[in-house]
């Protein structure tokens, strides 16, 4: 009974680097982020880029601020990420996945708000592979009667 209590503990024991960083790993299809979260100015780095730089796109940039957006704290915390592999979408989701992944692990009373917007879960669905006989995974040649 003793250990149950000492785990339960230090789940919700705030895990920090030696420069007082959360570090998590987010991933979506075929892209994998690292993302470490501190207190600070509120600038979000991808690859050494800025995110304005990095995503062109307003859309991917909305994706990975949702989960600052979903705790009211846009401008409370300095982030900065590293991501490979996929698409630039895949790899919006990936850094949204670690950023809220890392906010929980920074602050423990996050997670049950990101937890229900479906942040904290990993979105598993990958493309589909093609199958012999078939154009692509389900699409079949076009049939000629003659």
């Amino acid at each position: 009974m003793e250990n149950a209590e000492n785990i339960i503990e230090n789940t919700t024991e705030v895990k920090l680097d030696s420069k007082q960083r959360a570090y998590a790993t987010g991933k979506r299809k075929n892209s994998i982020a690292r993302v470490w979260i501190k207190l600070g100015s509120g600038t979000i780095s991808i690859n050494g880029k800025s995110i304005d730089k990095y995503f062109a796109r307003p859309v991917l940039q909305m994706i990975v601020n949702q989960p600052l957006n979903v705790i009211d704290n846009e401008n409370g915390y300095e982030i900065m990420a590293t991501v490979k592999g996929g698409g630039l979408s895949g790899q919006a989701g990936a850094i949204r996945h670690g950023i809220s992944k890392a906010l929980s692990l920074y602050d423990p009373s996050l997670r049950p708000a990101l937890k229900k917007v479906g942040y904290i879960t990993r979105d598993s669905r990958v493309v589909e592979r093609k199958k012999p006989g078939l154009a692509k995974a389900r699409r079949s040649y076009q049939f000629s009667k003659r």
